[in-house]
């Protein structure tokens, strides 16, 4: 869309000076931008130095506005990408244009929507359009949206559109509906809260494939159902999709094998005020789902129709997020070593308070903190040649892709002091996760301290240490980093990869860098190496390769 062409559409929201006061106008930019270096001392894996890319310096950039009158609401996202996105972004992000745009009227009862929009339904096992910048994704669906909630316990969504992918849409319609009923409000429980969902969506693809032995339509259907009382919760959705053919490499359709795909996803717990037990269960099977079937595989998460996480613990130390894990929604049948058509597993989290004034928690009291996941291939019967087939069990149980463990202590010593101790023991199955080969055990210890000097003025110490069996073997890290105040911090951190069999390959990723706030502003600066490997944001990932260079990041809004 020109920019003209959305000007016309943003005219009858213009409002005259006498209402000035009414309207609301906001918005925001974020600039990420990257000056790649030639590096020396950086060695891939053949003894070849890192050196900059094709067009050294990169930048992403986005500038969005919202307009809002009364029930109305119009918005515009301009991007640009000079001259290219950032490594191992989506290609298609290239140049500069209106990216996205909405205009929306919302009441008590009605929100209708045309344009751009973000929805998800359920957990978004089935269906989930959002966007994250960090990791290159933005799958808004161009179409419309209806919301209606005739009561207050009664919710009706409706969505029809094509998918965002770079500044273009995908070649296919989406059409989804969902309905949730809170039954807790319609029969007026006072301590129990009960809340039923179902939800359809349905992709809409025609594709060159002669003689197709599926349908153009694939049909995806999901209930769900959530109960809580008093401190007791729990959570379960069922998600079903249609026969559809299989992609087991990217834009390579199998007119031969044909399959449906199911996602079971099970969450139960009880919380309290100093202790908390959480238990998750998922499998899935053959449910990866895209708004053009071939998009399967790509490593930009483009055309991404939902959302499957991985279920596991979020660590934030460098070294533990080196093996991370993935989802594995995929069907696999390369050889007799590597076969898969989903995952089966799930975590356990156990959290506690120890009481102040207690032997264990001293004067200030301790939490502790445990986290227990493991992930395995479907369990079943598998058929690598021609024809390739397999029969999944429901709660067969395969190869192991991975498992962690994690414990974590955090006891507050005074007012100033204040110190965490982690330890995280891995399994982790290179060939059925990457497609590569082997397998690792890692044991990984880490300790950090916080030591305050005034309200906003601190200074922070972490410490770490990985042992592994395999691959790129013993890792040593550690940070600094210094608050100044609420405004300025700066940080110096190195991970030294010392126990690599390769000489060449004994690497530090070393960085340095700091940040300044000034009301809604923030800028930082950054210089060092990227480890390569996954960045991932909530469970979901993208792959970044080694890379020198400085960094530079702006964050406003207004």
């Amino acid at each position: 869309m020109k920019l003209y062409q959305l000007l016309l559409i943003l005219l009858p929201f213009t409002v005259t000076s006498q209402e000035k006061e009414k309207a609301n106008v906001f918005g925001g930019f974020e600039s990420n931008s990257q000056w790649y270096l030639n590096d020396t001392g950086l060695k891939d894996e053949f003894n070849n130095p890192t050196v900059h890319p094709q067009d050294p310096i990169r930048s992403t950039n986005y500038l969005f506005l919202n307009y809002k009158y009364k029930n109305w609401t119009a918005g515009i996202q301009g991007e640009a990408y000079e001259k290219n996105a950032l490594l191992n972004m989506n290609p298609k992000y290239v140049g500069r244009n209106v990216a996205t745009y909405f205009v929306q009227y919302k009441t008590e009862k009605i929100d209708l929507t045309a344009g751009y929009f973000y929805e998800q339904f359920g957990s978004g096992l089935l269906y989930r359009s959002w966007e994250d910048r960090a990791l290159g994704i933005n799958n808004a669906l161009r179409g419309g949206r209806v919301i209606f909630k005739p009561t207050k316990y009664l919710t009706f969504k409706s969505i029809y559109g094509q998918q965002r992918t770079g500044f273009d849409v995908a070649n296919s319609k989406i059409y989804g509906m969902d309905a949730e009923v809170t039954l807790s409000d319609l029969l007026k429980y006072k301590t129990t809260n009960v809340t039923l969902g179902f939800t359809y969506v349905g992709r809409d693809e025609k594709t060159e494939i002669v003689n197709p032995k599926f349908n153009n339509l694939t049909n995806g259907f999901a209930g769900r159902l959530s109960l809580s009382h008093h401190s007791f919760y729990l959570s379960t959705e069922y998600d079903y999709k249609s026969k559809d053919a299989v992609v087991q490499v990217t834009d390579q359709i199998d007119n031969n094998l044909i399959k449906p795909g199911s996602a079971v996803l099970l969450n139960l717990g009880y919380s309290k005020k100093g202790f908390g037990i959480d238990g998750t269960f998922r499998r899935l099977e053959n449910m990866s789902f895209f708004s053009e079937r071939g998009a399967k595989g790509n490593s930009y998460n483009d055309r991404i129709m939902n959302f499957i996480p991985s279920l596991t613990k979020q660590n934030h130390y460098n070294l533990a997020n080196i093996y991370v894990y993935q989802a594995q929604p995929n069907i696999i049948l390369a050889d007799k070593d590597l076969v898969k058509a989903g995952e089966i597993g799930g975590q356990f989290d156990v959290f506690y308070d120890v009481k102040k004034g207690s032997s264990l928690g001293g004067k200030n009291g301790m939490k502790l903190a445990f986290n227990f996941s493991n992930w395995n291939a479907l369990g079943g019967t598998f058929y690598i040649y021609n024809p390739q087939d397999y029969k999944a069990d429901f709660l067969g149980f395969g190869k192991r892709y991975f498992t962690d463990y994690n414990f974590e202590v955090t006891k507050k010593w005074n007012s100033k002091w204040q110190s965490i101790f982690s330890y995280v023991n891995q399994y982790y199955n290179k060939k059925m996760i990457q497609e590569t080969y082997g397998e690792v055990n890692t044991n990984i210890l880490a300790a950090e301290a916080t030591y305050k000097f005034a309200t906003s003025r601190s200074i922070r110490v972490v410490g770490e240490h990985l042992w592994a069996d395999h691959d790129k073997k013993n890792w040593a890290s550690a940070t600094a980093e210094l608050n100044l105040n609420s405004k300025l911090s700066f940080y110096l951190s190195d991970m030294y990869n010392y126990g690599n069999d390769v000489d060449y390959l004994r690497n530090h990723y070393y960085s340095a860098g700091g940040s300044y706030r000034w009301k809604a502003t923030r800028i930082a600066l950054n210089y060092g190496r990227q480890r390569g490997g996954l960045v991932c944001v909530g469970g979901v990932c993208r792959f970044v390769p080694e890379s020198s260079g400085l960094s530079l990041s702006l964050n406003t809004s207004f």
